[in-house]
């Protein structure tokens, strides 16, 4: 029985995989302070903030803790996170995990693009296909750690990959860092502005 433990730790830390076994009513409660930002059913009206609707409780879970240890950072979600306690955490992320995330829209000119490199990638500068990891449609895999992207807002999207992108260039620089073994950073270090623009619009059409 030990070993079976050690052996799912140890699959845990390599995938980025936290598991969560929050109470969705009880998290509907907590999650009050965050409806002004990503909406009361976690569908966010706002371009730069994140849709949480429909998302893996173990991602948004992980995504907390992350911020919460300061492996993640948001002048914004800082703030928020640091009242919230480990079974909040959790609740949260059960709640929004039951929601369901409303269809995005793609800008036309840009979807073709942005099919390309989701589905194909861009093999001659080593950018991997988004959906080996994150599906055909978006949903992402949980089982993995891989987030649902389908009907993600385009301009979280290209900030996020951004992020990852500039700490990637430089892991001294403030960006994203907190992705399983430097997945994201590698996937999105060679990309140009453009590319991530249309690969943004591409996922923000998707719909799980």
């Amino acid at each position: 029985m030990k070993k079976i433990a050690i052996a799912v730790a140890l699959v845990a830390g390599l995938t980025g995989v936290v598991h969560a076994a929050g109470d969705a009513e009880a998290g509907k409660t907590k999650a009050a302070s965050c409806f002004a930002c990503h909406g009361a059913d976690g569908n966010s009206i706002a371009p730069n903030f994140p849709n949480l609707a429909g998302q893996s409780a173990s991602y948004l879970y992980k995504q907390m803790k992350d911020f919460k240890a300061g492996k993640r950072k948001d002048p914004t979600m800082d703030a928020m996170i640091l009242p919230l306690d480990d079974q909040a955490m959790q609740d949260i992320a059960a709640f929004f995990a039951t929601q369901k995330v409303k269809a995005g829209q793609a800008d036309a000119a840009l979807v073709d693009a942005g099919e390309a490199i989701y589905k194909g990638g861009i093999a001659e500068i080593g950018v991997p296909a988004c959906m080996a990891c994150h599906g055909p449609t978006g949903a992402g895999n949980p089982g993995s750690g891989f987030p649902q992207v389908a009907s993600q807002k385009a301009t979280y999207v290209e900030n996020q990959l951004k992020n990852f992108r500039t700490a990637a260039q430089n892991e001294d620089a403030m960006g994203r860092h907190n992705d399983a073994n430097k997945m994201m950073r590698n996937a999105a270090k060679r990309m140009s502005d453009p590319e991530i623009k249309a690969v943004a619009q591409y996922i923000q059409g998707l719909n799980p």
